[in-house]
């Protein structure tokens, strides 16, 4: 991708981070400009064409939810958003927005590049192309039993995922918009939110609906029961290996 040619309007109302920013992505070769609220913003767009919009959300006047709303046809905005938020209001957003990606604040500069090359690179067509048979696969895990966790991993690891782990279900949901991952393997009877429950709400989310979810569970509560909404497969087993014939099920099958 020829960074040079595209064009990110960041938007921001700290002045440090918008300094500090845009001096980053100039480095990394993009050209920037920036605005220190939604209302400039809308004024930048009169005479530019972003490749991409870095917007914060928490900001005076009409906000980052504003702004949004100003450059939106029927709920999806007409430039590409990459959106900055505190983590702490993350899931304020999460049903109702459909842009293309989220950074928490404060955010690591590399991750922030990351999400804007894996933005640009998809918006510029190359989304369909197939996957390298070589790269692998990440994999989000919901495990609340540290020990059980540390067997998944490592067994998933072993075969070539990539894995990261969180223990309660409103993380599994904050870290799936983040990190985008190519599956969701969650336990059923799960800290402060059940993995049903967990694979319900992502599924009403315009950034997570797609993600395969596999739903694992030991207890026998799920045996006989019809498949959960947003739960592509159920494991009735926590055994690692079960849970990764599953999982290399999904890639065979291309879901």
């Amino acid at each position: 991708m020829d960074n040079t040619k595209k064009t990110i309007l960041l938007i921001d109302d700290d002045t440090s981070l918008l300094v500090t920013l845009s001096d980053f992505l100039r480095f990394e070769g993009y050209d920037v400009t920036t605005a220190d609220s939604g209302e400039q913003g809308l004024k930048r767009l009169k005479t530019l064409e972003p490749d991409l919009i870095i917007l914060d959300m928490s900001m005076p006047g009409m906000g980052g939810i504003g702004f949004l709303k100003e450059i939106s046809v029927v709920g999806k905005p007409k430039h590409p958003v990459l959106v900055l938020t505190a983590r702490a209001n993350m899931a304020e957003f999460f049903a109702d927005i459909d842009v293309d990606g989220f950074v928490a604040k404060p955010c690591a500069p590399d991750d922030l590049l990351m999400e804007v090359g894996r933005i640009l690179f998809l918006r510029s067509g190359h989304d369909d192309q197939a996957i390298d048979p070589g790269t692998p696969s990440k994999v989000l895990l919901g495990e609340d039993d540290a020990m059980v966790a540390a067997r998944i991993e490592k067994h998933l690891e072993d075969a070539g995922w990539l894995v990261s782990s969180v223990e309660h279900g409103p993380e599994m949901i904050e870290q799936a918009i983040l990190q985008r991952p190519d599956a969701i393997l969650i336990k059923q009877i799960l800290s402060k939110m059940n993995g049903d429950a967990v694979a319900d709400m992502l599924q009403a989310m315009p950034n997570a609906r797609s993600i395969p979810v596999v739903l694992y569970d030991d207890s026998g509560h799920l045996e006989g029961s019809a498949l959960p909404r947003g739960v592509t497969q159920v494991v009735l087993s926590s055994d690692p290996a079960a849970l990764l014939t599953s999982l290399q099920g999904l890639s065979d099958s291309g879901v």
